[in-house]
């Protein structure tokens, strides 16, 4: 089968899965975008709690929320590898969805750094086994590519997920551990990915549009500078320095860009793929919050509060949606 025809498979699958029963233990890799997305926002009010804009005690509960999720996740993840692994096999077969994969060690280090003042030891072994899966599933994913014969319709945002995502979320995991050499050297491997990866993947959405069951992985083309700034931030010392500004320029254009796409996106009907947006939403307003800790005045912290604000809105709505949804299929009769 042509790479054409599994990226209409795999759009079709996008669609239809979060409508499934969770009796039937079907949670694709694409859940774990939750945990980026209520780890993220977490991180959000503990710096706005550091710097006197909000309650401390938030901040600890959407983080450990997120962390409930991700073990939630795993499990029901370890399950459906004892129970359907030649689905899960041939997800990881398919030339768009198999990077999606990356998100599993990615969300273990982010809620590594959610877990980390509960449970230290924990948290530690979390960390590690998130650096080693993301570091492994980037170099045999990148391979991959480098291999040639790859369908341009196969193309889509997703590929920034295990060198791009994996490089930042790894710089801030090493950065919350106190292993910034560490963290460095996994945020260059992200950015110059990211440098890369962009030309291609925006060559792509020029030329083609994305089918309509990959459109929530443009919330994914959103995430990369502020994730990058954020991550710059964790693993350097002192006032903010005009590459930490440049990062969260572009950051703020992607998401004018992404709300002038609003309409458009939504013609993709709601399901749990929606918390792709959630990654890049919850960096946005960390990042400004980060800059304005970190000392800097200006555009950034002017915005912070606002962007805070909105990121609330919007992942506390996608959370809503995707609770009424999983209730509602647990109650709908087996398809």
């Amino acid at each position: 089968m042509s790479d054409a025809a599994e990226t209409k498979k795999a759009s079709a699958r996008a669609d239809r899965a979060p409508r499934g029963r969770m009796s039937r233990l079907r949670v694709p890799a694409t859940f774990f975008g939750m945990v980026l997305g209520l780890c993220g926002l977490g991180n959000g009010w503990r710096t706005a709690a550091r710097i006197g804009l909000a309650p401390a005690w938030i901040g600890e509960a959407v983080s450990l929320c997120g962390v409930a999720v991700w073990a939630a996740w795993i499990a029901l993840y370890a399950l459906r590898w004892l129970n359907d692994r030649d689905a899960v096999r041939a997800e990881a077969r398919d030339p768009t969805a198999a990077f999606l994969g990356s998100l599993v060690p990615i969300a273990t280090m982010i809620a590594a750094v959610g877990l980390a003042p509960h449970w230290p030891a924990a948290a530690g072994a979390m960390a590690l086994a998130g650096l080693v899966g993301t570091t492994l599933f980037a170099a045999w994913g990148v391979g991959g590519l480098w291999m040639g014969n790859r369908a341009f319709e196969a193309t889509s945002p997703i590929l920034y997920t295990p060198t791009v995502g994996g490089g930042f979320v790894a710089a801030i995991t090493c950065a919350s551990l106190e292993m910034k050499e560490l963290g460095l050297l996994f945020f260059g491997a992200g950015l110059l990915s990211w440098l890369t990866l962009e030309s291609v993947v925006v060559h792509r959405l020029i030329l083609k549009t994305l089918p309509v069951g990959l459109r929530a992985s443009l919330g994914l083309h959103l995430a990369p500078p502020a994730v990058a700034c954020v991550a710059y931030l964790a693993v350097t010392d002192g006032p903010p320095d005009r590459l930490a500004q440049i990062l969260f320029g572009y950051a703020l254009f992607q998401a004018l860009v992404t709300l002038r796409l609003v309409p458009w996106l939504r013609r993709q009907p709601f399901s749990p793929a929606a918390w792709a947006y959630t990654f890049g939403v919850s960096a946005l307003p960390l990042a400004a919050l980060r800059l304005t800790e970190r000392g800097l005045a200006g555009p950034s912290a002017a915005l912070a509060v606002p962007l805070f604000v909105a990121a609330n809105l919007v992942i506390g709505w996608i959370a809503v949606r995707t609770l009424a949804l999983l209730l509602g299929s647990r109650r709908a009769p087996a398809g």
